[in-house]
């Protein structure tokens, strides 16, 4: 497979020192930042307590039952 010629051709000194220079770079990427927490866990995390207050209420009122 014949190889496709470039539009740039390398030149290399015929006396001398050849030398290259190679600059590191930053590359820069888009940040991933995550909400530290969504509304739907507020709610559901919400709903949880609401549901442990009651258990613990119907656990208290049948605690004091057998008492009276």
């Amino acid at each position: 497979m014949p190889e496709a010629r470039s539009a740039l051709r390398e030149v290399l000194p015929k006396r001398g020192q050849l030398s290259v220079e190679d600059v590191a770079t930053l590359v820069l990427c888009k940040p991933k930042l995550l909400p530290l927490k969504s509304v739907t866990l507020e709610k559901l995390e919400k709903m949880q307590r609401a549901a442990q207050e009651t258990v613990r209420r119907q656990e208290m009122a049948q605690r004091e039952e057998p008492q009276q």
